[in-house]
């Protein structure tokens, strides 16, 4: 492919995609041009196919076909970021934001709005894009949208996620066009140097150090990678970019390439991502027939290929170099630095390795200028931050703000607070390497610098929200359970560490911890964080460490009173039926799996059967007693 023909491209599907950018008024004056009436996106990330989206594209290609309507085009997207609502269908140009479809909605949508004449399904909207009088609010302007700022997720929810014309439509392949005809390697690794962008995967480096680091380094051969092995807990920025927008991650490492002077990159991306897998290999065929990877890209005289290495989703594999271990065929465990990998990686060659919202970031540096982008954020961490918002939040979903926005922002605005009336108590980042933010800190601006004063870190984006019926032990305990079993015990800090610190937060929440047992944790934490080989290791002790030095109380509650606040911790339980409030229906006796509740001599006043009690020698405290209560006579306490 040539410049010419790729402009040709952006110039044939510009109007398409010009419509889903713009606000109502401009978008219905643009329509015409498309040749179609409406633009109907449906999202096929994995969130919104869980909930059976596939389903909902599936009537609506059948409504379309026998309603006669050869006027729509229906779009397969990536993510819209509301996870919270999925399935969505949004209907441009109108801009129209359809929540929670099923393929029932779907036909009711094809029948009253996309045929000739057809108006809004205004029961089918988002809540919150219909004003009380019924007038429409475009969605960009609610709460969830209007503080976010997409860079690294401009093209998700945008343009048909297995299209590379709508990629190249919607901008992709710019970048590498102008670095290829207008710019030397050391004017990329510049621009990037002078951006101020760091990477998105954890520690937050300097994105255009690492690259002139690997340029710098003596060698032919080369490589470039991408860290799509996102594994903390309720993680998913990475998946869906790749399943959003493919081709912009395909055009930054390409990019990379030219900066380096390499010509072969890998993603490795772990195997329980079949989405994006599926998308990176179309993305991947399409790149290299358009002439956008493989031999003389653009007939420009440079080669750059890509291929896909699949991860079987262990957690270490997310560390640079265990990742590269696992690329070169062997047991994914880390190596010692130095050497780093811009030196000597994989292969034993200069590397160099970003995670994928890093590489999404590099368009928009490229196009628009390091300038630009350094004026966003603050003045350590320049750019957007995308997050995986989620716990005990109303909007679950990815959310994409300017470095700097403040807690508050994202979990009251943003977020829509905490449900059920519930406060808020606390937000967890950093995956298993994070720590947790108090209520009383919640002002903070977010930046890699604030996180880690506080105890904290921003690590990949994981976001979760923590209510007043969070038990901060308990949540120690679940983040070492998973570092304790994805450990991949190379290293005996970090082996037998990761155990002895659950063997004692378990002992904590079973009421048999002693004061002792604190000061034993804060020793093995500093170990671990002073001599492990690798960061899942001397990161592992954060979530203990941050709730020891936030929520100390709930610590000591556990020990001394042999009680959880929170009513979390099974062992500390103790569950009671209040005679007076008992009416002796048997609901509670009739579902106990441990036969541990008996009708007891007693009838309280105004009832006419004797009520229930509890043998606490016989209750394995599973609730069930509290849940079929409908008189609010089972207490947990």
């Amino acid at each position: 492919m040539t410049i010419q023909e790729l402009d040709k491209i952006r110039a044939g599907k510009k109007e398409l995609i010009d419509v889903r950018r713009l606000v109502k008024e401009q978008a219905e004056k643009l329509a015409p041009l498309t040749g179609y009436r409406h633009q109907v996106l449906v999202c096929g990330g994995t969130g919104c196919t869980s909930s059976h989206s596939l389903k909902v594209i599936e009537q609506l290609e059948a409504s379309l076909k026998e309603l006669g309507i050869d006027d729509v085009l229906l779009v397969k997207t990536g993510c819209f970021g509301l996870c919270a609502l999925g399935p969505i269908m949004i209907v441009y140009p109108e801009g129209a934001f359809y929540a929670q479809m099923t393929p029932e909605h779907a036909k009711t949508v094809a029948e009253k709005h996309l045929i000739k004449g057809g108006s809004v399904v205004k029961e089918l909207l988002y809540k919150g894009t219909v004003h009380e009088d019924g007038s429409i609010i475009p969605f960009a302007e609610t709460p969830f949208y209007k503080k976010q700022m997409r860079i690294a997720l401009r093209n998700c929810g945008v343009i048909a996620a297995e299209d590379i014309d709508e990629a190249i439509a919607a901008g992709d392949y710019m970048a590498l066009e102008k670095v290829l005809t207008s710019m030397t390697p050391d004017d990329v690794v510049k621009e990037v140097l002078d951006s101020g962008l760091r990477g998105r995967g954890g520690a937050g480096f300097p994105t255009g150090r690492k690259w002139m680091f690997a340029k710098a380094s003596e060698g032919d051969i080369k490589y470039v990678c991408c860290n799509a092995d996102e594994g903390d807990p309720g993680a998913f920025m990475d998946r869906s970019v790749l399943e959003g927008d493919p081709h912009c991650v395909l055009e930054a490492m390409t990019i990379a390439g030219y900066a380096i002077g390499a010509h072969q990159g890998y993603i490795y991306v772990r195997a329980e991502y079949p989405v994006a897998v599926e998308r990176l290999k179309i993305a991947i065929g399409q790149a290299r027939k358009y002439g956008l990877l493989g031999k003389n890209i653009l007939g420009l005289g440079f080669d750059f290929d890509i291929d896909l290495r699949l991860g079987a989703g262990a957690f270490v594999c997310g560390e640079e170099t265990a990742l590269m271990t696992s690329i070169e065929g062997h047991r994914g465990e880390p190596r010692p630095r130095p050497p780093f990998p811009a030196v000597k990686g994989l292969f034993g060659k200069p590397t160099i390795l970003n995670n994928v919202e890093t590489w999404a970031n590099i368009n928009p540096i490229i196009v628009r200028g390091a300038k630009w982008f350094s004026s966003i954020g603050t003045e350590r961490s320049k750019g957007t931050k995308v997050f995986a918002l989620g716990g005990k939040i109303t909007n679950v979903g990815l959310v994409e703000v300017p470095m700097g926005t403040t807690l508050r922002e994202i979990v009251e605005e943003i977020g829509g607070g905490i449900p059920n009336g519930k406060k808020f108590k606390a937000a967890q980042t950093g995956g298993p390497s994070g720590g947790c933010i108090p209520a009383e800190l919640i002002d903070t601006p977010i930046d890699f610098d604030n996180l880690v004063a506080i105890g904290s870190m921003m690590g990949s984006g994981g976001l979760i929200v923590l209510d007043e019926d969070t038990c901060m032990v308990d949540i120690s305990k679940f983040y070492l359970e998973f570092t304790a079993d994805e450990s991949c015990g190379k290293c005996t800090p970090c082996r037998i560490g990761t155990k002895r610190l659950l063997e004692l937060l378990t002992k904590i929440t079973e009421g048999k911890g002693s004061e002792e047992d604190l000061v034993k944790i804060e020793e093995i934490a500093e170990h671990m964080k002073s001599s492990s080989l690798c960061a899942l290791g001397q990161s592992a002790p954060n979530p203990i460490l941050s709730t020891l030095s936030k929520f100390r109380s709930e610590y000591e509650d556990h020990i001394y009173n042999h009680h959880c606040t929170a009513g979390v911790c099974k062992a500390l339980l103790t569950y009671q039926i209040d005679r007076e409030k008992c009416i002796g229906c048997g609901m509670c006796a009739r579902n106990c799996p441990a036969s541990a509740i008996t009708r007891t001599d007693y009838t309280a006043p105004g009832h006419k059967l004797a009520s229930f009690a509890i043998d606490p020698a016989k209750c394995i405290k599973c609730g069930v007693c509290l849940q079929n209560c409908k008189f609010k006579a089972v207490e947990r306490k």
